[in-house]
């Protein structure tokens, strides 16, 4: 057994250290890998291929069997005078049987359809190509799933962070007020205040990390995996022009659908060669004059060929393509709405994006700022020009300033992906 668990430990390790730390495509085709839509692929396929070979059956020769027995209340007879000369010859007529039974087999083999078995067979292809790429579109919504978890977890790193740089200043602060404390410079309650500042973010880091906890574990369900400890800063990418949107690939392939049903429409309506051969075992026979002598069963057979044209075809056929050209008109419009939709989302991003590089510059300039009045307020508390709870006031505004600024950074990058989540780039 123990070289099992090895096998096994050493198989598991790479998964386990891989999901370690991710990046934000790994995590993406993860998570689409192992949605249960993945699944779908596969059945789409099979299914398509069992429809497929059954249409190809159609050209195999078409066997029936049958059995029939009939009682009639009147049948073909001889004349009586030509009845009498026979039975003055000594020849008895019995004439044919109201009691008439066969048991026979037809075969039937198609030898021209106009097209109409290959353009089912086009048909039925791209329905799966139809269904394989509205698979496609549910399983592209799961990038967006993916990436509110993502970047949720880089704004609590960024937060983490942040309360980090609180914590040692807290802290710097606090061994400065227990020195003035200690040269009679500063009172208790100075060092009391600072203290629950310093209380008051460990309580902040402690929600940041369940909050973190939380998004991993939802994140590494999504992607399949065991564990995510941590997730890489994506980088910060122009966004390529153009839509490549599965959406789009769906609308063509419902139009080249309408045209192949268009086809076999057009195939429909054409006249069909076949050859036959016809057998039965049964009474009467062929030889309707000797059955009526004799009433004996008989194997009888015939073979020819057959043209058929189904012109009833012709009454719908016009509707018919009436329907399949406004399906056309409609998918057409479907690519017109989605298109004019997603510019306008495009549009809407764009100026979002530029909207937070603008707050992101202010926000680098508050940092700044808010830091070296800090930073006086902290000389100021040293002379005994300002109380403990002025610098903690510039203190948590330098704080505030700077997790915007980390806020404003991580809703920048989510915002480029998801422009590149709206085109498809």
């Amino acid at each position: 057994m123990k070289p099992l668990k090895v096998l096994i430990f050493l198989l598991s390790m790479p998964i386990l250290v891989w999901a370690q730390g991710m990046t934000l495509e790994e995590c993406q085709r993860l998570a689409q890998e192992n949605y249960p839509l993945i699944k779908r692929y596969s059945l789409i396929e099979q299914t398509t291929g069992y429809t497929l070979r059954n249409i190809s059956k159609g050209w195999l020769p078409q066997v029936s069997a049958s059995a029939q027995a009939t009682l009639q209340n009147d049948v073909m007879s001889f004349p009586d005078a030509l009845k009498g000369v026979f039975e003055q010859m000594g020849q008895e007529l019995k004439g044919l049987s109201k009691s008439q039974y066969r048991v026979g087999i037809d075969i039937n083999q198609t030898v021209f359809d106009g097209g109409n078995i290959r353009s089912q067979k086009e048909v039925a292809r791209l329905q799966g190509d139809v269904q394989t790429a509205q698979n496609e579109v549910d399983l592209y919504a799961i990038r967006q799933r993916v990436n509110d978890l993502y970047f949720s977890i880089l704004l609590t790193d960024e937060r983490l962070k942040v309360n980090d740089d609180l914590q040692t200043l807290l802290e710097s602060n606090l061994s400065k007020l227990n020195s003035m404390l200690n040269n009679g410079l500063a009172m208790e309650s100075d060092v009391s205040s600072m203290k629950a500042e310093q209380i008051k973010a460990r309580q902040q880091r402690t929600e940041l990390n369940a909050t973190r906890k939380s998004l991993c574990r939802m994140l590494a369900f999504m992607c399949g995996v065991n564990e995510i400890q941590y997730v890489t800063m994506p980088p910060k990418n122009n966004v390529e022009q153009g839509v490549n949107r599965p959406e789009l690939k769906l609308i063509d392939t419902q139009l080249r659908l309408a045209d192949a049903q268009d086809k076999l429409l057009e195939s429909s309506i054409l006249p069909r060669m076949s050859l036959f051969a016809q057998g039965y075992y049964g009474y009467p026979g062929y030889n309707t004059f000797e059955d009526m002598f004799s009433r004996k069963w008989s194997l009888n057979g015939m073979i020819g060929a057959r043209l058929t044209w189904n012109i009833s075809q012709l009454y719908t056929n016009k509707g018919e393509k009436a329907k399949i050209h406004m399906q056309r008109l409609q998918t057409e419009n479907a690519r017109e709405t989605f298109l004019f939709n997603n510019a306008m989302q495009q549009v809407q991003q764009n100026e979002e994006i530029a909207k937070y590089n603008q707050l992101i510059e202010d926000d680098a300039n508050i940092v700044s700022l808010r830091e070296e009045v800090r930073k006086a307020a902290e000389s100021k508390l040293a002379h005994g020009i300002i109380d403990t709870n002025s610098l903690l006031q510039e203190i948590n505004r330098e704080n505030q300033a700077k997790i915007e600024l980390a806020t404003h950074e991580m809703m920048l990058l989510q915002l480029i992906e998801n422009l590149k989540y709206t085109t498809g780039n």
